[in-house]
């Protein structure tokens, strides 16, 4: 494990612990060179999962790009980082039980039905970009499905 500051590889783990919910492992540790100390994540990866697209391409699953837009959405909203991570847990194993190959529809309305039980503004935000808005009638229409 390269230090994130100094690069070097001769780092060691201070502490270990299971996270709250269990899946994943927290490890403290400490690069020897710089005395910097950081924490990483150990986690079960889901990299066999493949993205089928809209156009029909397929693309290996990637955890951190649906992180980001769910962060994107939720930027400034009284979201925590477990909150996140719960949820992607959630779908991930909701996506593995399609099997090997989940189209970007299912992950997309996944997202936004986990984001509208989360936060509203969070999923109007993500549900506009989504849904591709081009006015605003396109939120307006959302917005009224929301409030029902």
């Amino acid at each position: 494990m390269k230090c994130p500051q100094c690069k070097g590889k001769n780092t060691k783990v201070l502490d270990s612990r299971e996270t709250n919910d269990s899946t994943a492992i927290r490890r403290r540790r400490e690069c020897q060179d710089c005395k910097n100390r950081y924490t990483t994540f150990e986690r079960v990866e889901y990299n066999n999962l493949i993205v089928i697209k809209r156009n029909e391409a397929r693309e290996p699953y990637v955890r951190d790009k649906v992180e980001k837009g769910i962060w994107r959405a939720c930027e400034k909203r009284p979201v925590t980082q477990a909150h996140i991570d719960n949820i992607i847990k959630q779908l991930e194993d909701k996506w593995q039980n399609y099997g090997k190959e989940v189209p970007s529809e299912l992950i997309g309305e996944s997202i936004m039905e986990a984001l509208k039980e989360l936060d509203e503004v969070a999923y109007i935000r993500f549900a506009s970009v989504y849904k591709h808005f081009k006015d605003i009638d396109s939120f307006q229409k959302e917005l009224e499905r929301l409030k029902r």
